[in-house]
């Protein structure tokens, strides 16, 4: 029997006579230590396998998924939130389970992935087919039964006649009567083992590095405003974590909890909560990006967003009428700075920051036509993106119809549950009622009838979240922390899956700061929450990014520039994270009104630095879009982390100061004050600078220049990247004329990329085919290069052919003899002469580029000689 005790004091001060209060919990016992086996029967793609206290399932989600849902006697247990039910459900991958019983073991096998069950004490050890070693259980699934004491401690002579309440945990313990039974607190978890050199990443956004092993945090989404450097505890934990053995563990629990990951005993990763679901699923992958494949397949993939929300987006807190936003929009014309989107944060409904939240509607003193302004804006490419908040306040105009309608979380009476936070009195909206999900639609339908776009939820930790209040959900009632870590993932869901029904034709766009693992499924856009306008705050920007995006949110950003403020804005700063902006998923300056974070109302210098970068932004469109049907193909990160370059270095998973974006692109941003240059790791190959074609020997520390006009941006060696024209909104974008850029080198002996392709609105382009396929490919030979550029797949509105621009970068001789599709083509003198025809080429002797022009219809054969 294993024991804890843990202690909590209180002094008391009672008419002279003062007691010290001891709280003890003993006699924490860890029950299942004893489980034993006693039968089991597979049947399809489950093995149910019945102990001493009580079943445990194993389902084999996938070939390298398998969940496993302990369900002792009992235990309340929720549904799961973290399994995709649709993908698994239409996945007809045959497991092919098999089940080999021996007299003290049972082996359940997949193709991929392997459970050894001890049958005595119960534990099971996962592997692979050949027997290489995974991960095992050190306990299983635990179960504590906390005694709480109560125990006086007598300091002057007098007996106590009346003690205040105490609190231990979210409990509290009345003590007045000392003679009371105390409360029987359950509490629930896992241990498994962890071996001496794994490094472990996971638990979400924090601010810690990136391996987390010796971390003990927090499973509670709470705002940290203002953070900097260091956090524990932010908007968005994740109880999910990934092994350098190449395995994730998620722990499918959405109840207030701790994830201990080496820190109270170095070999034990160890998950506990205050209650919630018993189970966890464990996922394998021989390389990193298998294992976050073989992830969303069972947890979702995320839907394309929108292409108009990969542009530049107009946010602040916040535009208070409606006259200033149509200025801003028209400012951004005006300084020729692309813009596809607006963000109306709390004033849309409401003069002041506090006493109007739950309004839920138009303040039209201050916005008099906005269904004018929203067309108006849609006509010049801008889209509109509102927020809401799930606080109704008791001052709004939509409290008394909250109450009427029961949508809101209610109190042990069955009144709804009131409390005080930052910008009000208010209650909080019941987002896992079905009923209270009816009356909270009603107004994002109006709006969508109006014409807007795009779903801002805010506060959705929730930000204050009573813990013993209750919600409906799952034919019953469950207390705030069981299901805390899981509400803004109700909440996504229920805007995703009515936007789905409302609005079949448009994929929606939804901005939350708070989730659960897979939410991603319901096509959530998670930032990083209010991040202090501060160089600490821009620092740990990447590292949070990374962390989420290995576990299936790939579209994490931060806002621009910083949010939370004093004073005014750092110009050096502002343009350094506006820079690495451009090479996040989502590109969207934000912040406190008082420093306005929009590029064009900055000084000249500012804006013109920024402009160019916006610009490129909207140039790289077709390689930053490929990345996003590629990860909604594969799961695939937008920004990518440097140990998936070499797995076989795990000092490579340290690395939070710099990050591929794509497979092309290596970024490293310039996060100290001053600097103008950055050392960069480079990894193994030839790495060419994005500004100047200067060339880098990889597998060695490089210093990379960096004026303030650039952020170091590294291009592989033999990499392809499709740009366009840059466009002031993507309403306008095509690809109709496209340059490919070929980052040519002797060493490179050959490589290839694909370029994915849609209208950029379809919702089910991806699921119906409705894309097209551009296959580029490299062979080097010599002197001799050959490039072989394939087409395949359409859609409605695809090019019947395109106008196809190829430059090729670090191409050292002018070419003796170039060949389109096997016929010569004319070398001209000079870059403007090209421009005169459709076919031809230029060689730059001073950049060492040679520009080829072609007509591209299916296929395109280029053979340089």
């Amino acid at each position: 029997m294993m024991k804890k005790s843990f202690f909590e004091y209180k002094t008391v001060m009672t008419s002279s006579v003062l007691y010290l209060i001891a709280l003890i919990l003993i006699s924490i016992s860890w029950q299942g230590l004893t489980r034993d086996y006693i039968t089991h029967q597979l049947s399809a793609n489950t093995l149910e396998v019945t102990t001493s206290d009580g079943i445990v399932e194993i389902n084999a989600l996938n070939q390298s998924a398998f969940e496993v849902h302990y369900q002792p006697v009992g235990f309340k247990q929720l549904p799961s939130f973290a399994i995709d039910k649709n993908s698994t459900l239409n996945n007809n991958d045959d497991r092919n389970l098999t089940v080999v019983e021996s007299e003290k073991q049972l082996t359940l096998s997949s193709k991929t992935l392997v459970a050894i069950i001890n049958k005595s004490p119960f534990s099971i050890r996962y592997t692979k087919p050949n027997g290489d070693y995974i991960a095992s259980e050190e306990l299983g699934l635990f179960t504590q039964q906390a005694q709480v004491v109560v125990r006086k401690v007598k300091v002057k002579e007098k007996a106590i006649t009346d003690i205040s309440p105490l609190v231990v945990g979210n409990e509290v313990i009345e003590t007045a009567d000392l003679n009371a039974q105390p409360p029987i607190e359950f509490t629930l978890g896992f241990r498994f083992k962890l071996q001496l050199q794994e490094k472990i990443l996971g638990g979400g956004q924090r601010v810690l590095g990136m391996d987390r092993r010796g971390q003990k945090m927090p499973l509670y989404n709470r705002a940290h405003y203002g953070y900097e450097d260091h956090s524990n505890q932010m908007y968005y934990g994740l109880s999910a974590i990934m092994s350098s053995n190449k395995y994730i563990i998620v722990f499918d629990n959405s109840a207030n909890g701790e994830l201990d990951i080496g820190h109270d005993e170095a070999d034990i990763l160890q998950f506990s909560a205050v209650g919630g679901r018993t189970s966890y699923l464990i996922i394998s992958g021989d390389s990193y990006p298998k294992l976050i494949e073989n992830l969303v397949d069972v947890t979702g993939k995320q839907p394309l967003p929108p292409r108009w929300s990969l542009g530049n987006i107009a946010s602040r807190f916040g535009y208070h009428s409606e006259q200033e936003a149509r200025a801003v929009v028209q400012k951004y014309h005006d300084e020729d700075f692309p813009l596809d989107a607006i963000v109306f944060d709390l004033y849309w409904f409401g003069p002041d920051i506090k006493g109007h939240m739950g309004n839920l509607n138009w303040d039209k003193k201050a916005f008099p036509t906005p269904v004018d302004m929203i067309k108006d804006f849609k006509a010049e490419g801008v889209n509109t993106i509102m927020i809401t908040e799930p606080f109704i306040l008791t001052s709004s105009s939509q409290w008394q119809s909250a109450v009427e309608n029961s949508a809101l979380m209610k109190n042990a009476q069955g009144q709804p549950e009131k409390f005080d936070f930052y910008f009000g009195n208010t209650g909080l909206v019941d987002v896992f009622d079905e009923k209270s999900q009816d009356w909270f639609w009603q107004y994002y339908q109006h709006l969508a009838e109006q014409g807007v776009a795009g779903w801002w939820g805010d506060l959705g930790e929730p930000e204050v979240h009573p813990a013993n209040g209750l919600h409906n959900f799952a034919g019953g009632k469950v207390t705030g922390d069981e299901v805390h870590n899981a509400y803004g993932h109700k909440w996504a869901e229920m805007v995703f899956k009515r936007l789905q029904k409302f609005q079949p034709e448009t994929r929606p766009f939804i901005l939350m700061r708070s989730g659960f693992i897979g939410s991603q499924r319901y096509g959530m856009v998670p930032w990083t929450g209010d991040v202090s306008r501060s160089w600490d705050g821009f620092k740990p920007q990447v590292e949070l990014a990374l962390q989420m995006s290995v576990l299936g949110l790939s579209y994490i950003h931060s806002d621009l520039g910083g949010f939370a403020g004093d004073g005014p804005i750092d110009k050096e700063l502002y343009i350094r994270w506006l820079q690495y902006g451009v090479f996040q998923p989502v590109y969207r300056p934000h912040a406190q009104e008082n420093a306005k974070p929009e590029p064009i109302f900055h000084d000249t210098e500012t804006k013109d630095i920024l402009r160019e970068y916006v610009k490129l932004r909207y140039q790289l469109m077709p390689y930053i879009y490929s990345l996003s049907i590629e990860n909604s193909l594969t799961g695939m990160p937008i920004m990518r982390p440097m140990f998936f370059e070499d797995e076989s270095k795990l000092g490579l998973i340290d690395e939070k100061d710099s990050y591929f974006y794509g497979d092309a692109l290596l970024v490293a941003p310039v996060t100290e004050q001053g600097a103008r240059s950055v050392e960069v790791n480079l990894p193994t190959g030839v790495w060419f600078n994005f500004w100047n074609d200067q060339r880098y020997q990889g597998s060695q520390k490089t210093t990379i220049a960096a004026p303030l006009n650039q952020t170091p941006v590294l291009v592989r060696g033999g990499a392809f990247i499709p740009m366009v024209e840059a466009v002031l909104s993507t309403k306008d974008y095509n690809t109709n004329n496209l340059t490919l850029h070929y980052y040519a080198d002797a060493s490179v002996k050959s490589s290839s990329a694909v370029m994915y392709n849609d209208d950029g609105e379809d919702p089910k382009s991806i699921a119906n085919g409705d894309y097209e396929t551009l296959t580029f490919n490299a062979v080097q030979q010599g002197n001799n290069l050959s490039l072989n550029l394939q087409q395949a797949g359409d859609f409605s509105r695809m090019p019947a052919s395109r106008q196809l621009s190829v430059v090729i970068h670090h191409h050292k001789n002018t070419p003796a003899k170039i060949k389109v599709n096997n016929k010569s083509i004319k070398l001209v003198a000079n870059q403007q002469q090209l421009t005169d025809h459709t076919i031809a080429a230029w060689y730059d002797s001073n950049t060492k580029q040679l520009q080829i022009k072609a007509e591209w219809n299916k296929t395109v054969n280029i053979a340089i000689n």
